[in-house]
Order: C-alpha cells, then sequence, then structure tokens
C-alpha cells in the first residue's frame, strides 16, 4: 500500500518542492497551507506521516501538532516538524507538542527523505522478534588498526539502501567514524552518558543522532581525550543499545578493539558479533585467544563470524586458509586491498560502497552485510525474514 503524507506549510514554494521529492520516493502527496486546513485534512484524509510547518501565521505548528495527539483519531499519525527554527528551546518545544522528529532546513532532499523514511519504519509493526525490534551487529577489533571501522561504516551503508539503519561507535575518547564520514558533530554518546539511566529512552537518543548523507544516522563518540576520562556505566551503555534496536532496522556499532569490561556486557546485546583481522600471524594469535574468550561468554558457533581484511598488498601475509587453521574458525569473507580507493572514499568523507559500489571491495562488503544480515535474522527468528 502507498503510504500518504500531508505537507503543510504556509510558503508555496516549499510545499511544491518538499511535494515533488516525497513524490518521487513514491509517496502519495497532499498539501495545506495553514494549521486549521492541516488538521481538517489529518481528520478526513488520513494520513500516514504530516511534514509540518511550525511558523504559519493562523496556527503554529507546534498547537497543531497537540491537537493532532489530542484527538484520538489523528493521535496515531506521525508527525515531522520541518521549520527554519533551529534553536534547542524550539526543538525541545517541537518534541513535547508530540512530534516524532525535528528537522531543520535548509536540509539536503536525501536527509529529508531518510527522515521520512526512518520515522514510518519505526511506525510500522516489525517482523523480528526479541520485542519487535531490529538487529545489531556488533564489529571488534583483534587489535587495533585493523580496518574495523571502515569495515563496520561500509556494511551499514550497505544496509541503509534496504531500510533505516544506525551506525554507532562505543569508542569514548578514539571516535573516528564522524571525522572518516566529515560529521562535525561527534558528540552524541557522551551527551547521553550525562544523563541519568532513567532518562535514556528513544526520544532522548534520537536527539543526539546525526544524519549522513549516505542515509545512515549516526551515534558518535569523539577522539576528545577528555571523553576517555569519562566513567562509562556499562548498563548505560546497553540500555542505549536496546533502545537503539528499536529505531532501526539495523545497527551496527563499532566496539573497538579488543574486550573491555563495557564490551563484555554488550556483547549480550547483539545478534551477529563479527571479529576482524588482518592476516599476520601476531594478529591471528590475539583473534584465537579472543574467541576462546567469547566462547566462555556464550558467543560461540551460530553468533561470532570472522571477517578477513587485506589492507594492504604484501607478500608476506598469511594464507587465508592458514589463517583458519590458527584461528579453528572459518572466514565469513575476505576483503581484497584497496589502499587508495578507501583513501579516496574518506577525503570525500563517503563508505566506499556508495563511493564506488562497482569496486571489487565494494561488492564484497555489500555481499557481507547481505550475508550478516540473513545469519542475524535466522539466529534471533528462526527464519529467514
Amino acid at each position: 500500500m502507498v503510504e500518504k503524507i500531508l505537507v503543510v506549510d504556509d510558503d508555496m514554494d516549499s510545499l511544491k518542492l518538499i511535494g515533488l521529492t516525497l513524490q518521487r520516493q513514491g509517496f502519495e502527496i497532499t498539501a495545506a497551507n495553514s494549521g486549521k486546513q492541516a488538521l481538517e485534512k489529518a481528520t478526513s484524509d488520513h494520513p500516514d506521516l504530516i511534514i509540518l510547518d511550525v511558523m504559519m501565521p493562523d496556527m503554529d505548528g507546534t498547537e497543531v501538532c497537540r491537537r493532532l495527539r489530542a484527538d484520538p483519531k489523528t493521535k496515531g499519525i506521525s508527525v515531522v516538524m520541518f521549520t527554519a527554527k533551529a534553536m534547542v528551546d524550539d526543538k525541545v518545544a517541537g518534541f513535547e507538542s508530540g512530534a516524532d522528529d525535528y528537522l531543520t532546513k535548509p536540509t539536503h532532499p536525501a536527509e529529508l527523505v531518510s527522515r521520512v523514511k526512518a520515522v514510518l519504519a519505526r511506525r510500522q509493526p516489525q517482523a523480528i522478534e526479541r520485542s519487535s525490534t531490529g538487529l545489531v551487529l556488533g564489529f571488534l577489533g583483534a587489535k587495533g588498526g585493523v580496518g574495523l571501522t571502515t569495515l563496520a561504516t561500509n556494511v551499514a551503508a550497505a544496509l541503509s539502501q534496504k531500510a533505516p539503519t544506525i551506525l554507532t561507535d562505543f569508542r569514548l575518547g578514539q571516535g573516528s567514524l564522524g571525522q572518516s564520514l566529515g560529521s562535525g558533530r561527534s558528540t552524541g554518546l557522551a551527551n547521553l552518558l550525562s544523563r541519568p539511566l532513567v532518562e535514556l529512552n528513544a526520544q532522548t537518543i534520537e536527539n543526539e543522532l546525526v544524519m549522513h548523507n549516505s542515509g545512515v544516522r549516526l551515534l558518535l563518540s569523539s577522539a576528545r581525550p577528555k571523553e576517555a576520562q569519562i566513567n562509562v556505566n556499562a548498563d548505560a551503555l546497553a540500555a542505549i543499545l536496546k533502545n537503539l534496536r528499536t529505531m532501526a532496522r539495523s545497527v551496527v556499532v563499532d566496539l573497538g578493539p579488543g574486550m573491555s569490561r563495557s564490551t563484555v556486557r554488550l556483547i549480550r546485546e547483539v545478534d551477529q558479533l563479527v571479529i576482524v583481522v588482518e592476516p599476520y600471524r601476531v594478529v591471528l594469535n590475539m583473534a584465537r585467544d579472543l574467541i576462546k574468550e567469547l566462547e566462555t561468554l556464550g558467543a560461540g558457533a551460530g553468533r561470532t563470524n570472522v571477517v578477513l581484511v587485506n589492507r594492504t598488498p604484501s607478500n608476506l601475509q598469511v594464507p587465508w586458509q592458514e589463517a583458519e587453521q590458527i584461528l579453528n574458525h572459518e572466514m565469513l569473507a575476505i576483503i581484497s586491498p584497496a589502499p587508495e580507493l578507501t583513501f579516496q572514499a574518506a577525503e570525500a568523507g563517503s563508505p566506499v560502497v556508495m563511493y564506488q559500489p562497482t569496486a571489487i571491495i565494494a561488492n564484497q562488503m555489500s555481499k557481507l552485510a547481505d550475508e550478516l544480515g540473513t545469519r542475524g535474522r535466522v539466529s534471533a527468528t528462526g527464519v529467514v525474514q
């Protein structure tokens, strides 16, 4: 069934631009140019979502939203406020009136479409069990510098082309996701951890997400040294991850290298765990010990996967067959070296799978995303979704 969206704005140019953008995505569009007309159309047309301007002459958007939420006939309609009012107090007022999301003008059409799809997806019942929530994929490095963040980023970008996806790095003081994707706002996780545990809900987390032009939403850590000094409550991290699970079809988590108390706690929450290794004997020996430890935590066969990343061409690498023998574990995927391409994509602030989707390495990482998605949903439900 085609989803219906009501666009409300007193500016006719904005109405036309927003309507055309969403119409091209296959949505059915209706329009209103005042608050009063919006309430009337919401009642008569029963849209799935309303894009609502705040600054209108007869009735502002926050009042429209309050009335929508107060009416049993319209209270279930999703609302995205889309406005030039960008102050924190304006956003707070929007969310308090009942908005599902708040987007400021001007914005790229791709971000508008992505936010709309994400809000609609959250309103839909999920096929996956575990409290009707999404799939969580954790990425863990055998050591630092093995290409972990690049791999997690590209898997998330590949997944986002099919369904709403959130990518996060739980690496306080060592976060590099934001920098690699050109995002200037990388303190979302630290901001959340400054809150009491009881305040860690979907709405507060949503306020800290950053939209990337790939369509992936990001919850980021920064590389600021003072973040590394934060006394992390592992239960707070787990609460954040549990909420993220309800906010997207897939959640990809960069857990960083090695094991910590927080990592151990988070591993319990993931559906599939990916151990990232390089084809060097020292790294493989470290990964072997890591896999053994994971088995004692219950993350054994069926949940733990190994991906071998060749970051640079070399004749000194351990052959993959021998690497499997060292690990006593088969490789789920082997990623070919493409140092120049990964450098160019990073400079452009883009995942490789979107920067050059026809490249061999992009194809390998897209296939890995598909395989992880299938394995995760089979392990969570017993059936392929």
